[in-house]
């Protein structure tokens, strides 16, 4: 690792542009699918309480993620910078407001994810492996307030897994690449493989065949979206369709991330607006069918009511009889490694740009002799590791899900300003070279935007726990921008 760190390039050394379109399609498909798409479902029908509602929250999940990456698309081509959508932001609006976006990214978004994926592998692993769980300490819970900071045998996983993905990642972009195309294919194979034979199987038990004859029926015990508001109205039904985006926007989130490393594509301008849609369009086509396979291989209230929500482990019982959780369990583990590759190679490109642009430690904006961020790359993964420690005294959960229920919000704040920013953009610099231009401009930016911001409006209204905080939480940057501006002047430029 302190090789790694060292290695200084000659000045003026860049990145190496060793990303084609396939590379690039497999880190926005592997940055995206986790370890969400076989738990979260589970969640959603409890907040809807039918099929076809179910299978509605994924297809508005769709079309926004498709909508918001084609309109991506034009940014990319017109900015192919490391950094991605923090530039995009600096540009439209202000350096103000791209600072915010990385702050939030690495504090939260970026950071919390990571941590949440490397313990999700962990998690699975304990399947195969009952050393490895969360109730096994190496460290004993250490009590501080309403938190513990400890270290179970899961965390300790979490850790290496982050560590070693962090070094690997310091050793080149080939290395990142090879990593992220191998268990992308293989986690996309293994989710092909889950929806082909829950379907085949299903149909031949007719376990799900209630689901499909009753399919906007509400049943089972309806989870609160709101205060006293369940599904049973049709308000509470859109409130709830509004309320369970945060958890299927969430699966389908850091498809942004291949913008982040726009500096190391080759031909950016035609290969990321591609590969963001090609991406995209892959994996929402797979979140639909794997949604249509649990529907088909089990009764609707199996899907409910799923151990641990792990509605994917019970479609996988119904497949393989008393090795489901087993052959889950390592289909789950491929995936959160594949996506947690992504998630770290991709970050510390944006902490860069604002390190360049002097908003962030001074070195995380150099390059070392392998031409990666190496120490962006260690500062994100130290602050992730840091994020895995801490868990609830009471209750289940980690901080960093509980940051990431505060920060959904925020995040969806972004991708509308950032889309906002594709109108602005076309006015303040309408002779701008745009080598791809947003498809259906302006209707469909424009209709993400709504969508978007009716989403937020309601999550703002019914779910003040999880919103106002991630508010708090971006504007903690206004003040820290401040500081590194005045900062910034004292240093000499990047």
């Amino acid at each position: 690792m302190t090789t790694a760190i060292s290695e200084t390039p000659e000045a003026g050394q860049k990145f190496v542009r060793g990303l084609g379109l396939l590379d690039s399609t497999m880190l926005v498909a592997g940055s995206m699918i986790g370890s969400g798409i076989f738990i979260v479902s589970s969640i959603i029908a409890r907040q809807v309480g039918s099929p076809g509602w179910l299978l509605v929250v994924w297809i508005v999940t769709g079309l926004l993620t498709l909508t918001a990456a084609l309109s991506y698309g034009e940014l990319a081509a017109m900015m192919p910078k490391a950094g991605g959508q923090y530039v995009y932001l600096r540009e439209a609006f202000s350096p103000l407001w791209g600072f915010l976006y990385g702050w939030t990214l690495f504090l939260v978004i970026q950071t919390g994810t990571i941590a949440a994926v490397a313990v999700g592998f962990a998690r699975y692993m304990g399947v195969l492996v009952p050393w490895v769980s969360e109730s096994n300490y190496i460290i004993a819970p250490i009590r501080f307030g309403g938190y513990a900071v400890s270290l179970s045998t899961a965390q300790f996983v979490g850790l290496a897994l982050i560590g070693f993905l962090t070094f690997t990642n310091t050793r080149g972009l080939e290395v990142g690449k090879l990593i992220q195309n191998v268990f992308t294919t293989a986690k996309t194979g293994a989710l092909i493989a889950l929806i082909v034979l829950g379907i085949i199987v299903g149909v031949r038990s007719g376990a799900g065949a209630e689901n499909f004859s009753h399919f906007w029926t509400l049943r089972g015990g309806l989870q609160e979206v709101g205060a006293g508001i369940t599904a049973a109205t049709a308000f509470g039904l859109f409130v709830g369709i509004c309320v369970a985006q945060t958890n299927s926007l969430f699966s389908a989130d850091a498809w942004n991330n291949i913008t982040f490393t726009a500096g190391e594509v080759k031909n950016p301008r035609r290969n990321i607006p591609l590969s963001l849609a090609f991406g995209t369009f892959l994996v929402i086509g797979l979140y639909l069918l794997a949604n249509v396979a649990y529907l088909t291989a089990l009764p609707f209230g199996a899907i409910q009511n799923a151990p641990s929500d792990r509605v994917a482990s019970e479609t996988a019982n119904v497949i393989f009889p008393g090795a489901g959780a087993s052959i889950m369990a390592v289909a789950i583990m491929i995936s959160t490694f594949g996506c947690n590759n992504g998630l770290i190679l991709a970050g510390a490109r944006a902490y860069y740009a604002m390190a360049r642009d002097r908003l962030f430690f001074r070195r995380v904006g150099e390059l070392n002799k392998q031409r990666v961020p190496a120490w962006g790359l260690i500062i994100q993964g130290i602050w992730a590791g840091i994020l895995v420690l801490p868990g609830n005294v009471v209750g289940y959960g980690n901080l960093y899900g509980n940051l990431l229920d505060y920060v959904i919000s925020a995040a969806l704040i972004f991708y509308i300003l950032t889309i906002a920013g594709l109108f602005l953009l076309r006015w303040k610099q309408p002779d701008a070279e745009r080598p791809y231009k947003a498809w259906g401009y302006p209707v469909v930016p424009a209709l993400y935007i709504v969508g978007a911001a009716v989403i937020l409006f309601v999550l703002f209204v019914y779910q003040t726990a999880t919103t106002w905080p991630g508010l708090m939480i971006v504007l903690t940057g206004v003040p820290i921008y401040f500081v590194w501006k005045f900062l910034g002047r004292k240093s000499p430029p990047a």
